[in-house]
């Protein structure tokens, strides 16, 4: 009889995917639904969509799911975590959704303590509605609003999330990670487990950043969205914790 190797996380449901091939979204959902499962907290576990290219997410996990508006995660969440304090309550949110309309709503999120966890995917660009810069965009990269590159004088400089919410007294713990090959993906799973581990002890606010791919909008191939994001992308956002609680390092 065949071993098996891998298989769909009960977390998942079995609806296939509809994001653009070589987009890291596939990877890090699994990585959210297989500490779910490892955690055994599936039956009492609540996620909170975006509005973006996860806004679908709904479809996907199979737990307990809200639609927030653009950018109204954070507070949707708090509202369900305060009312039902004994939950597992998570944001997946894209940089459009949580680092521009939702700027304020994440913010002071983070600096109540709210005892909830976000999924952070950072992928430089507005993926939903055609290729426009983000607050995330790289000095230099061309978009759709940014055909030459994005100016320092004209577009400003991108918003680096963790080194911002790191200074809140209200985080608890605030990484960083890459799913850009084998050794980082298992180590963005370490760091949403940590994340979903630091809510259930009531310590704070828990935010994941997840440098993700997105050739569609790049421009590129699979192959070359992984090169470019490690290239391009990590020397701007650099990898790690940057807030953890004194207790658990």
């Amino acid at each position: 009889m065949a071993k098996v190797v891998c298989k769909r996380p009960q977390a998942l449901t079995d609806k296939q995917f509809h994001y653009c091939p070589g987009c890291t979204h596939g990877i890090i959902h699994r990585l959210v639904a297989e500490v779910i499962d490892e955690m055994a907290i599936g039956d009492h576990t609540v996620g909170v969509c975006p509005v973006g290219c996860s806004v679908f997410a709904y479809d996907y996990f199979n737990v307990d799911m809200f639609q927030a508006s653009h950018g109204r995660a954070p507070a949707v969440a708090t509202g369900v975590k305060r009312c039902l304090p004994d939950r597992m309550v998570f944001t997946y949110q894209g940089d459009g959704d949580l680092a521009s309309i939702g700027t304020a709503e994440i913010v002071h999120a983070a600096a109540r303590g709210e005892k909830i966890s976000t999924i952070f995917v950072n992928n430089a660009v507005y993926g939903m509605t055609g290729g426009q810069m983000a607050p995330t965009t790289l000095p230099g990269q061309k978009t759709t609003t940014t055909p030459q590159g994005r100016e320092k004088e004209r577009n400003g400089l991108p918003v680096r999330i963790c080194e911002m919410l790191s200074t809140l007294d209200g985080a608890a713990y605030v990484a960083r990670v890459s799913v850009h090959d084998p050794k980082h993906i298992l180590q963005a799973k370490k760091a949403i487990r940590k994340a979903f581990e630091i809510q259930q002890a009531g310590l704070g606010f828990t935010l994941i950043e997840v440098l993700s791919t997105c050739p569609t909008n790049w421009g590129l191939s699979p192959k070359e969205s992984i090169q470019w994001l490690a290239e391009n992308m990590i020397p701007y956002y650099p990898l790690g914790v940057y807030k953890e609680p004194a207790e658990v390092k």
